[in-house]
């Protein structure tokens, strides 16, 4: 299954959402997709979604999905890349009124350039998304936070 989802901002990503719906339409994608379709005016004619998943929804989602198709959101993408999940990130963009700035865009890159996810900085170019991420080796973050708390603990205790 593929879960496609785009966040709980104010602003809508139909965008995205009618790119994936046609693509599964047009049979480009074969496999089940949901999607949580967020604040968007969009409805999907091929796919299974909702607006909004509750947070156990939203981690069972994750969890049980072959692909993760994201906003460029840092939160989601950085849970899933600790779940070790394929991700295809496409970001928000000011120009199409998704978002105040193109800092997903940015953020998306670097991500993308640590080999953690696969950009998509165009929806149009998601097929070609789908099929090197399939063949994309998983990498995990190494989180440094246990490590962090350690220092911090024992700061803490020399005071």
């Amino acid at each position: 299954m593929i879960f496609v989802t785009v966040g709980s901002q104010k602003f809508p990503f139909n965008r995205l959402l009618a790119r994936v719906d046609q693509l599964v339409g047009e049979g480009v994608i074969a496999e089940d997709v949901f999607m949580q379709t967020g604040t968007g005016s969009f409805a999907p004619q091929n796919c299974r979604y909702q607006p909004f998943c509750h947070q156990g929804q939203f981690q069972e989602m994750v969890a049980q999905c072959s692909v993760l198709i994201t906003h460029g959101g840092a939160g989601t993408i950085v849970d899933a890349v600790r779940r070790g999940k394929k991700i295809i990130a496409v970001p928000r963009l000011a120009r199409y009124g998704e978002h105040v700035d193109d800092h997903q865009m940015e953020l998306t890159g670097r991500f993308h350039q640590m080999g953690l996810i696969w950009a998509c900085p165009d929806e149009r170019l998601l097929p070609e998304a789908l099929l090197a991420v399939r063949d994309m080796e998983v990498r995990t973050y190494p989180s440094n936070t246990e490590s962090f708390i350690a220092s911090l603990d024992a700061f803490i205790r020399t005071i």
